[in-house]
C-alpha cells in the first residue's frame, strides 16, 4: 500500500482552516472537476465529482470537529484517478501562535506507477491547502 502525505503550515487559525477544509459539501466545480453533487449529510454522505475522465465517488468516513480531523474514501474502483482502496485523513493542529499545521495523508493501492499515483495525490492535497489559504487571504 502506498502513502501520500502533505504537511503544510498555514498562517491562519486552526479553526478558520478547519472551516475551509472540513466542509465535505464545500467543493465547487473548477479545474478538472466539471460538476459536483452530494447525497446525504454528515458521516456516510457521498460526494460525486464529475471529471473529464469519469466519476469519482467519495464517502465521508469520519468527522471530528473537536479533534479537527476528517477521513474520506473513494468508493468506486472505476474512478479515473490512479488509486484503488483509497482513504485519506486530514488533520489540523493549532500551533499556538495563530497559525496551524495541516496534515493530509492518503493510503491506497496504485493503479499503475506508484510514484506517479503519489504525485497525483500530493498535488491534490497541496492544491486544496492552497485553496484554503487563498480563501482566507493568508500565506
Amino acid at each position: 500500500m502506498a502513502e501520500a502525505k502533505v504537511v503544510k503550515k498555514v498562517e491562519a487559525s486552526a479553526d478558520a482552516v478547519w472551516t475551509e477544509l472540513s466542509d465535505f459539501a464545500g467543493i465547487k466545480p473548477g479545474g478538472p472537476i466539471e460538476s459536483v453533487t452530494y447525497e446525504g449529510e454528515g458521516i456516510g454522505m457521498l460526494r460525486n465529482l464529475n471529471m473529464g475522465g469519469g466519476l469519482v465517488v467519495e464517502r465521508l468516513e469520519a468527522h471530528d470537529a473537536d479533534a479537527r480531523s476528517f477521513t474520506y474514501a473513494i468508493i468506486n474502483e472505476d474512478a479515473p484517478l490512479p488509486f484503488a482502496n483509497y482513504s485519506a485523513t486530514v488533520s489540523i493542529a493549532d500551533d499556538g501562535d495563530g497559525t496551524c499545521t495541516v496534515d493530509w495523508t492518503g493510503t491506497f493501492d496504485a493503479k499503475g506507477d506508484e510514484a506517479q499515483a503519489i504525485n497525483v495525490a500530493t498535488g491534490i492535497y497541496a492544491g486544496a491547502i492552497k485553496g484554503a489559504r487563498i480563501a482566507l487571504g493568508v500565506k
